[in-house]
């Protein structure tokens, strides 16, 4: 099976065939992308390092491929000056078949939008260790079709994993194992359309995705208001639930305040409502201990979404709901009888977190995103003094607050200097009654190392 690497405007597609099959295929696949003009003259390559970083290769095999490249002139290698797609190796004057549209043609395309972490940063050779581990262990029985519920081994961990770092009140009997996010939101919707619920509220500002969701199982969605003090629950009134990102608001990057959290909690308790807590980033706060889980409030009346989304990476398909004791059987029999999740990967992650491997990646992840954010802020200062940093010191993304009237303009800015960039108006829910504002929403965690810098200066060659 062909393994593609991601870096963005390029596309290579390696096949797992030794070193010296993968090897080759870097080389070709470097050759047709500076010969199709994928790779412009002139462009600096990332390091042996890095690439070997992203790709999962052994540094060699690419620093064989660039050599062999620059022995038939396509590159050329300088000291102090990198390696470099040669000046004469242009591309011809055809365009290619399929053009790439709102970037000059041969700019490599950069990526700040949010929602994924740095995927050349998982840590593949803990996770194999883990893997072992939890195989050679493993029960029988384990290879068997699933229970619906969840391998109990990763609904323990995850119990308590939860209950130690985000404060949780989790008993592993009321954990469910999803595959991710939406899987798990799918699940809830089909069992509050069936208790009768008609609307659910969310914020004003979120993702899309999650309110056609719950469009799809036939509930209605209205946003509540935003203020400086972030999400306000008091309009709470009849809904059957409400969706918020308490820890660290997507997208505006703030926590809920004190007070909103009380209402939300005293308006669940009164109406019989539920509360569906987002805890996507929560494990991410920089300057200070996160904020506890909105659950241990009211975790009768609370629903507890968590994922390995943004600490490992989102292809895992792997999440888990807490759910309230009067909830757990309805949404276990709408997930069906057959467990969903890949039970080699559940085995994995309670191997990875009950060993600490866990919290050694959370940690060196943690170091890595700060650095990126402070690198942010200090760069918006000094290149665009107009435009603020806006939210907590927290998660993957952080919010630039534009000047007036300029948000549509920057995005478009952003674009021909092949950055792909998400303005806050994206997010905006259709009915939202809060004033807009122009802003963009920077997904700092989305580049790899290798392109990092690139992007921030693409960003900073944007902004107004």
């Amino acid at each position: 099976m062909a393994e593609s690497w991601a870096n963005p405007g390029i596309d290579l597609h390696l096949e797992p065939a030794g070193s010296s099959g993968l090897r080759q295929g870097l080389t070709d696949a470097l050759r047709d992308a500076v010969r199709e003009g994928r790779l412009a003259p002139g462009t600096r390559l990332p390091s042996s390092r890095a690439l070997a970083a992203d790709l999962g290769i052994a540094r060699n095999t690419v620093a064989e491929a660039y050599a062999g490249l620059v022995a038939e002139g396509w590159l050329t290698a300088r000291q102090g000056s990198g390696t470099r797609v040669a000046e004469r190796a242009a591309p011809p004057a055809t365009a290619p078949a399929t053009p790439v549209r709102h970037r000059p043609p041969g700019r490599p395309a950069l990526s700040l939008v949010p929602g994924t972490p740095d995927l050349a940063a998982f840590p593949r050779t803990a996770w194999l260790q883990a893997a072992r581990r939890a195989l050679a262990t493993a029960p029988f029985d384990a290879l068997g079709y699933g229970d619906p519920r969840g391998r109990p081994e990763l609904r323990t961990a995850v119990a308590g994993y939860l209950a130690r770092v985000r404060g949780v009140r989790a008993d592993p009997d009321h954990v469910l194992i999803t595959a991710g996010f939406s899987h798990a939101l799918r699940l809830l919707g089909t069992v509050l359309r069936g208790r009768g619920a008609r609307t659910v509220a969310v914020e004003s500002y979120g993702l899309d995705a999650y309110t056609a969701l719950l469009h799809e199982a036939g509930l209605t969605t209205t946003p509540l208001p935003y203020d400086e003090l972030g999400t306000d629950t008091r309009p709470l009134s009849d809904e059957g639930a409400v969706l918020l990102t308490p820890a660290h608001q997507f997208p505006m990057g703030t926590a809920l305040h004190p007070d909103r959290r009380a209402a939300v909690v005293d308006w669940a308790r009164r109406t019989g409502g539920l509360i569906l807590e987002d805890d996507y980033d929560g494990e991410f706060r920089y300057d200070r201990r996160p904020v506890g889980a909105l659950q241990d409030l009211a975790p009768d009346h609370v629903v507890y979404f968590g994922t390995a989304s943004k600490s490992l990476a989102p292809g895992l398909r792997l999440g888990w709901m807490v759910l309230p004791p009067a909830l757990y059987a309805e949404t276990v029999a709408a997930k069906g009888r057959i467990d969903t999740c890949g039970v080699l990967d559940q085995l994995t992650l309670a191997e990875f977190l009950t060993s600490g491997a866990y919290d050694r990646h959370v940690r060196a992840a943690r170091l890595r995103y700060r650095r990126r954010r402070d690198a942010l802020a200090a760069a918006v200062a000094d290149r665009a003094p107009g435009v603020h940093v806006t939210g907590i010191a927290a998660g993957l993304h952080a919010v630039l607050r534009l000047p007036p009237g300029t948000e549509r303009s920057v995005v478009q800015a952003a674009g021909w200097q092949g950055l792909a960039l998400h303005g806050l108006s994206f997010y905006r829910h259709p009915d939202a009654v809060t004033e807009p504002l122009d802003a963009l929403v920077v997904g700092y965690g989305t580049p790899p190392e290798s392109l990092w810098k690139d992007a921030l200066e693409a960003l900073c060659r944007a902004l107004p």
